[in-house]
């Protein structure tokens, strides 16, 4: 192919990779608010549009014609950036997770990854780790008390977390040997090929991490609106404050996909008998199931008390995460 064919290629992935994932980040919307009607006995959104589904339609609409109110003593230009801070982390972790075997359109020969990083790995805990900084801009730059204290929070919490969701993937590196998601994926081949099986308390600590690196409940403490009003989005509105909430669903499918790829064989068929449903929609399923997941513990428990939850992460899942690693090195050694 020559370098215009690959340009246009490169493109059009990016495109499309955008475009699903915000479609998707405006449909879990939905599917959390009617699966927590269904768990809290409700009816849900079922008005707009058949079966509720313009509903997302409607929400944007709403946001966008809000008034957008600026604080007073907001620092205007960190104010107004802290939302795409957040964003853009979200998305830039897609360009490197693989969605797809390669397929063949129109006589070219297309990986269904935008960018085949040997260190993907790497590179995915290198910019999910940028997305606090939003945070952290936000409820600085807002002048206000309650959202100063949502950023204090958030960093806290990222702090205590971050060093046990890293080592949460030590334990699959070691067994895996390679820091590329294509060739992990390669690994886990069928059902009992999949990493989860012999990570299962890797994957554990990395679900678990994940959560609170998404603020979700029952870790959502930076917005922890029976303390702080709604935390570091207090004096957001409008569309600014919407595109928050964009980031907060784009971060979960994010999470989603990675651990699909790391411990649950990303694209690959678990069963031989079910080979005819295609790749892009096994890692679909897989991504949907964790989505799934998010809603069910938001449904399900409550949230931590603050030192509950800085006791959790230090005392608990590092240690843990820390044993867990020294097992698996143990273990590759002996072999």
């Amino acid at each position: 192919m020559t370098i215009t064919e690959i340009t246009i290629i490169a493109i059009a992935k990016i495109g499309l990779v955008i475009f699903v994932v915000l479609t998707a980040c405006a449909y879990a919307t939905l599917a959390e608010r009617r699966l927590l009607a269904f768990f809290q006995q409700r009816i849900g959104p079922n008005v707009a549009g058949p079966f509720g589904l313009m509903q997302p339609l409607a929400d944007g609409i709403k946001l966008a014609m809000k008034e957008d109110i600026r604080p007073e003593k907001a620092e205007k230009y960190f104010y107004s950036l802290a939302p795409l801070i957040t964003f853009v982390p979200a998305i830039l972790v897609f360009a490197v997770i693989p969605f797809g075997d390669t397929v063949e359109i129109f006589g070219y020969k297309i990986d269904m990854v935008i960018s085949d990083l040997n260190l993907g790995i790497l590179f995915i805990f290198a910019v999910t780790s940028l997305g606090v900084y939003g945070v952290m801009l936000a409820g600085w730059s807002s002048g206000s008390k309650y959202s100063t204290l949502g950023a204090l929070r958030a960093s806290a919490q990222m702090i205590s977390y971050e060093v046990a969701y890293g080592l949460s993937i030590i334990g699959v590196l070691l067994l895996a040997q390679t820091f590329s998601l294509k060739e992990l994926i390669s690994q886990q081949v069928g059902f009992g090929g999949m990493y989860v099986w012999s990570q299962p308390i890797g994957f554990g600590i990395f679900i678990t991490c994940a959560i609170a690196e998404t603020n979700r409940s029952p870790f959502d403490m930076a917005e922890a609106e029976s303390e702080l009003v709604a935390g570091y989005l207090t004096e957001y509105s409008s569309m600014r404050f919407g595109t928050f909430t964009v980031s907060e669903y784009a971060h979960m499918i994010a999470v989603s996909a990675v651990a699909t790829t790391i411990f649950f064989g990303g694209w690959q068929t678990p069963f031989e008998f079910l080979g005819f449903i295609p790749p892009v929609m096994w890692f679909s399923i897989k991504v949907a199931g964790f989505m799934f997941f998010y809603f069910w513990i938001r449904a399900t428990l409550p949230r931590f008390r603050y030192d509950q939850l800085m006791n959790f992460g230090w005392k608990f899942l590092f240690p843990l995460a820390l044993l867990n690693t020294m097992a698996t090195a143990g273990l590759r050694l002996l072999k």
